[in-house]
């Protein structure tokens, strides 16, 4: 089997494959056709594929897929139980270690751009939530709109507020607490760790991203998607974890977009009419952020996920990497 660099028996140096939501269907293509050259394991990169019973509205690998190629951090976290960039991190390097021992190829695919950063750049212990802090914004927010407190968090924390929609609460909420409880801005907390750049067990220049040159394209596909997922159950699928009774609606695994608004939908403070439309909108605002991270990260390989042999460009560019 080909070896990329790295001491002797260990295998290839991880590769990430991230994007936007619904731009990876190219990235499971690729998983299943490296693997046909060599051994290959994927880490999920995904903040809700973690969560056990949330199936449908996380668009998990198919149990086929999984048969295929290993896949790890999926289903290891009950809907009730928080998982953080920071655990990420640690259970991700382990494994990256451990996969390479096994002569395997670590690839990394997912679109939770705060855990890819926080492997490849590490992350500074964050303040604890605060839960007065909190529910004076949410007082404020209540009082003049999400709107208002985004435009605040423009003035403290410019960079974080560029990433974040205006109605993106949860997050606008963190990077606020953050900067009452400590007085340094969110984005200060995400900066680059030089002293730590020899430990990384992955660089910047490992990824590989899946980025639309349409993003009418994209769009298309994420109305496509949301529509198949309410098809399939989502909204099912959410009444049977709300039947359990010990979960609410400002816990991290029901906020993943689909999730929440059909949460809204079985609580009644929407009509079910306008589900689709609303996890639609999500999804797209969830997109453009991504696609803001994204371009954070200069010294990725951009893929057209929107190209008609876009698996191809990406196995090649892949393979390029590990044998340049």
């Amino acid at each position: 089997m080909p070896r990329g660099p790295g001491s002797a028996g260990q295998g290839p140096p991880p590769v990430a494959i991230t994007g936007p939501t619904a731009s990876g269907k190219t990235a499971a293509a690729l998983a299943l056709a490296l693997a046909a050259r060599m051994p290959v394991e994927i880490v999920s990169v995904d903040s809700a594929l973690v969560y056990r019973g949330m199936d449908i509205g996380t668009a998990k690998p198919t149990p086929d897929e999984r048969a295929r190629v290993a896949h790890h951090l999926i289903d290891i976290r009950d809907p009730a139980q928080p998982y953080s960039a920071a655990e990420f991190a640690r259970n991700a390097a382990r494994l990256i270690g451990e996969i390479r021992a096994r002569g395997a190829l670590p690839l990394l695919v997912g679109g939770t751009l705060l855990y890819l950063r926080a492997l490849t750049d590490g992350l500074a212990e964050l303040p604890a939530a605060d839960p007065a802090v909190r529910a004076a914004i949410d007082a404020r927010a209540a009082a003049a709109g999400w709107g208002a407190l985004h435009a605040e968090l423009a003035r403290v924390d410019p960079a974080t507020a560029a990433r974040l929609a205006p109605a993106d609460s949860q997050r606008i909420q963190r990077a606020l607490e953050v900067w009452q409880i400590s007085g340094r801005p969110l984005s200060s907390f995400h900066a680059i760790n030089e002293r730590a750049a020899g430990t990384r067990p992955m660089g910047e220049n490992a990824i590989f991203s899946l980025e639309p040159v349409d993003r009418a394209w994209l769009h298309e596909r994420i109305a496509l998607r949301f529509r198949a997922m309410l098809a399939a159950g989502l909204l099912d699928e959410v009444r049977a974890l709300r039947a359990r009774g010990d979960l609410h609606a400002d816990l991290p695994s029901m906020r993943c977009v689909g999730y929440r608004q059909a949460w809204q939908t079985l609580d009644g403070s929407h009509p079910p009419s306008s589900l689709a439309e609303r996890g639609i909108a999500a999804t797209r605002q969830l997109a453009r952020r991504q696609l803001t991270w994204l371009r954070g990260m200069p010294r990725r390989h951009v893929v057209a996920c929107d190209a008609p042999d876009a698996s191809e460009r990406l196995v090649q560019a892949v393979l390029r990497q590990l044998h340049p």
